[in-house]
């Protein structure tokens, strides 16, 4: 008998691996087109980014960012909803961050601290979300629209705020780095092999973040309301579902997500806030939820591809003159062009190839 729909295991891994694959053959053949081996290129990156401790360390540490921003896409797309202001969220919760160490660095412990920041920066992020959320919610307008403005207002909002917060006579666009209380513990300190780099427990609260999202989502009353909101929300409404609120609620914790990513950012590396620090991570967040189709285990393993394309990104640069760093950035880009745009290119393909073991 044929089947008119793909299985679970052909939409979660095959289809998302098919359109990987499809963009690094088109990444493969503009690497050739440079005049550099794929091959070659494509070992040096690997290397550089898992085999090499210290460059997995850099690729882990950028996928704990990852991973904070692609649940924040991701819990808005369970709602139904396209949040695009990840961006300027994880700005705000920056903001809340470093609000909260100006202010207490100098008199509180480590112990308070830092679970002071993560407060601050997810009430940031969530407070950005909502007037998108409220919007969408009651007014009608679209999230898509109202998120992607609120990245150009808080990107203008922090180059005026952070301009106020430059110590005086210094003229690095950034605040005053806060005291070494408020630094996130580094796991170089307890694994050397690691090296001298700025991966952090924010690495361990990113694995936190992805298993309560996926018991939560799976596993909670409330995570099969937000689930019925987002595939039919006149169904949903007739279930007894509260939609303007679900669609408020949902945006507020994504929102808080997107701010949670500033911690490792901050906190863990640079310890002080400087213009432009979240450097595409919210974006970068569409393609992780898109790639992961919204499942912790894939948002993990999209987070830390990105995070290697990244690091390895930069050595394969360096190493290979005739590569320019913006390659990887067009890399990104047509990853999130298979996994997002033409996510069902190969569906057909998948499904005659099933229909055609079950006949046979």
């Amino acid at each position: 008998m044929k089947t008119t729909e793909l299985p679970r295991w052909a939409t979660g891994i095959a289809l998302p691996l098919l359109n990987l694959l499809s963009a690094l053959l088109v990444s493969a053949l503009v690497i050739h087109l440079l005049g550099e081996s794929p091959v070659e290129s494509l070992q040096i990156l690997f290397n550089s980014a898992i085999v090499n401790p210290e460059g997995l360390s850099y690729t882990l540490f950028y996928a704990s960012t990852f991973v904070f921003t692609g649940l924040a896409v991701s819990v808005a797309m369970k709602a139904g909803l396209f949040n695009i202001g990840a961006e300027g969220q994880m700005y705000l919760g920056g903001l809340g961050l470093t609000l909260a160490m100006l202010a207490f660095d100098a008199t509180l412990s480590p112990w308070l601290l830092i679970p002071l920041a993560m407060l601050a920066s997810a009430l940031f992020g969530a407070g950005w979300a909502f007037l998108p959320g409220y919007l969408q919610a009651k007014r009608g307008s679209h999230v898509v629209v109202t998120t992607i403005m609120f990245n150009f207002i808080a990107a203008s909002l922090m180059n005026y705020l952070i301009l106020k917060l430059i110590p005086e006579g210094d003229q690095n666009p950034a605040s005053r780095v806060f005291t070494e209380a408020a630094w996130m513990p580094r796991l170089g300190e307890w694994f050397p092999a690691l090296g001298d780099t700025p991966l952090n427990i924010g690495f361990f609260m990113a694995i936190a973040a992805l298993a309560i999202y996926g018991v939560v989502i799976s596993r909670s009353a409330w995570g099969y309301k937000l689930q019925a909101t987002g595939l039919n929300q006149h169904a949903a409404h007739y279930a007894g579902v509260r939609i303007s609120r679900m669609i408020i609620v949902a945006m507020l914790i994504s929102g808080a997500l997107a701010g949670l990513a500033a911690v490792n950012s901050i906190l863990g590396s640079t310890h002080y806030l400087s213009l432009n620090f979240p450097a595409g991570a919210g974006f970068i967040g569409i393609a992780i939820a898109l790639m992961g189709r919204q499942h912790p285990v894939g948002i993990f393993l999209s987070s830390v591809l990105f995070g290697a394309l990244i690091q390895g990104g930069f050595d394969l640069s360096l190493e290979k003159p005739n590569i320019p760093q913006e390659t990887f950035i067009f890399i990104q880009g047509l990853i999130i062009l298979f996994c997002g745009a033409m996510e069902n290119l190969y569906a057909p393909v998948v499904l005659k190839l099933i229909n055609a073991t079950r006949k046979g």
